[in-house]
């Protein structure tokens, strides 16, 4: 929901009139942030639907957001499309399976739809993967999405993405999407959030426990396919150990809400690579989620920051510009033909280790890096060129494909 939520105010610029529908918070079991709602400008109507209680479903075996909300989606789409004239339909959201709703809307209402592609929708990723690696239920899921995604993409009229790779992968599944219009577009930077996290700081709270160390801070999920970059950095670290021990001895690393579990049942990712390479007292892994705002706290808080990537070059990390905008060292470990390679090297705004670096190498760029955690100093962004990467200047292309597919 970020990407919308961060383009809500800046739509009206553009010239387009915004109603959302979304599911009712208290059907969903994600980590809630209440504070979320005072980026969202108060004209904007939101309208909120049911979804069946996940108590119940769960006993069926189904926990999915999407299927539980679907029928009530729909009669709300309905009701909304019969009062007025709507020129476009716009999803945005990882509970893809709801975008089947845009070939019925369409064929119902003659309103066309475009589909935010913000990950993979069907993908065979995990199909070769050890069962421990998948999803929970991916069996189900796999097959569920393989059936849905045709639905959806045979009908779209425009697809918007955070990767060129994954339009070109739709493509070359559904060859009329060649002649649709499409735009990448990553997500956008949102100073307000960081106004609204320093007006409420002193009731967000920190995850991690300090240590007196230089604390380096990650926050997002895990997961085995960040197992290559976890494995670049930390044999870099454990080099460090060795040759510069008054540094890396002084530094402890936190890997915080890197699970999707309930709290208190994630399974750890990034401590067991840590035990691995046998630094595991240097990191702390905090599987719970924490709130957005929250995060931002977290952030500020840190001495540095660090973002690890997927081994997959289509993964643009979302959070990117929030570590930005925090103003603290910062190091990226991607895969190099991640977006986030080309954002951060055009706004000048931190270090970067690509995947499978050299050990020595790496270890040079993470010097560099600690010892700009360890002294404060500020990174030298280019602002002026980040500006490109706002989320009025990212609500702005957005608009430029909306008005191609009405026109």
């Amino acid at each position: 929901m970020q990407r919308v939520r961060m383009s809500l105010p800046y739509f009206s610029d553009f010239g387009w009139e915004v109603e959302v529908i979304t599911v009712d918070e208290q059907y969903t079991d994600v980590v809630k942030d209440n504070l979320l709602l005072e980026s969202v400008p108060s004209q904007i109507s939101v309208h909120k639907v049911e979804a069946l209680n996940k108590i119940w479903t769960s006993k069926l075996g189904l926990g999915s957001l999407a299927l539980r909300s679907m029928w009530f989606l729909r009669k709300k789409g309905n009701q909304l499309l019969r009062l007025k004239k709507y020129d476009l339909i716009y999803f945005s959201t990882t509970e893809f399976p709801v975008c089947i709703l845009g070939a019925y809307w369409k064929k119902k209402f003659n309103v066309p739809y475009i589909i935010d592609m913000q990950d993979p929708w069907h993908t065979n990723y995990y199909k070769n993967k050890p069962k421990a690696e998948r999803p929970k239920k991916y069996w189900f899921s796999y097959r569920l999405h393989k059936y849905l995604e045709p639905k959806a993409m045979k009908k779209v009229d425009g697809l918007i993405s955070v990767s060129v790779s994954y339009i070109q992968t739709l493509q070359e599944r559904y060859p009329i999407l060649k002649t649709k219009p499409t735009k990448v577009i990553t997500f956008g930077a949102f100073d307000i959030d960081f106004r609204i996290a320093q007006a409420h700081s002193e009731q967000l709270p920190i995850a991690y426990h300090p240590k007196g160390k230089i604390n380096l801070v990650y926050i997002g999920r895990g997961g085995f396919d960040m197992k290559p970059a976890l494995n670049t950095l930390f044999a870099a670290f454990k080099q460090g150990l060795v040759t510069q021990p008054s540094l890396f001895e002084n530094v402890h690393l936190h890997f915080i809400g890197t699970s999707y579990a309930p709290k208190g049942k994630g399974t750890p990712t990034i401590f067991p690579v840590a035990t691995e390479l046998g630094i595991a007292s240097y990191v702390t892994e905090y599987t719970d989620r924490i709130g957005f705002y929250n995060s931002i706290k977290n952030m500020q808080c840190a001495d540095g920051l660090m973002i690890i990537g997927s081994n997959q070059g289509a993964y643009t990390a979302s959070k990117l510009y929030p570590y930005i905008l925090a103003k603290k060292p910062l190091l990226a470990v991607m895969h190099p033909g991640s977006s986030v390679v080309k954002i951060m090297d055009d706004c000048s705004a931190g270090s970067l280790i690509p995947i499978g670096q050299t050990i020595s190498v790496a270890l040079q760029t993470l010097n560099s890096y600690l010892d700009a955690a360890k002294h404060h100093r500020l990174p030298a962004t280019n602002w002026k060129a980040f500006e490109h990467y706002t989320a009025f200047a990212m609500t702005q292309k957005q608009v430029e494909l909306f008005n191609r597919v009405v026109e």
